[in-house]
């Protein structure tokens, strides 16, 4: 399961790269579209800090922060190889967001958002969502589920 997550993690942070270099070659910077009327615009924007384009110019530190935490993950998950799908499908989320971001930190020294929700101010990418919603996921997993888990396991670790 593990190598799955990477595989899909990696197709997320592809997937996140595609949309950035469409939207990229395709707008000027600034430049807004209507998408979904009243829901969803087009913006290419570029962010230079993190979420609501805070601690901008701190690039090093979250291109590092991104790498210790995705080390992490990727290191739990083939240590521990916990028996949950669901699991392996947050991380995956994650570990997609997290790439798909740190290629652009990395390359180019911000980050491209462009998905403009009209009933929230900042303007996000596909990755920001991964990762938002991989995290949500895996606070759930870990506040209801891994528990559950771990008890399971180690009665059988100790049969």
């Amino acid at each position: 399961m593990p190598y799955i997550a990477l595989a899909v993690g990696a197709v997320l942070a592809a997937l996140d790269q595609l949309l950035k270099y469409l939207v990229v070659n395709n707008f000027e910077l600034n430049q807004s579209q209507v998408l979904i009327p009243h829901i969803l615009n087009l913006t290419y924007i570029r962010n230079e800090g993190v979420a609501f384009g805070m601690f901008a110019g701190m690039q090093w530190v979250f291109i590092a922060l991104t790498v210790v935490m995705l080390g992490a993950i990727i290191f739990y998950m083939f240590k521990k190889r916990p028996d949950s799908k669901f699991f392996y499908f947050t991380v995956a989320l994650i570990i997609g967001g997290g790439i798909g971001n740190l290629i652009d930190r990395i390359a180019y020294g911000y980050v491209v958002d462009y998905l403009a929700l009209t009933f929230f101010k900042p303007v996000c990418n596909f990755a920001d969502y991964c990762i938002t919603l991989g995290v949500i996921m895996l606070a759930v997993y870990l506040l209801f589920f891994a528990d559950k888990k771990n008890k399971k396991g180690n009665l059988h670790d100790g049969a």
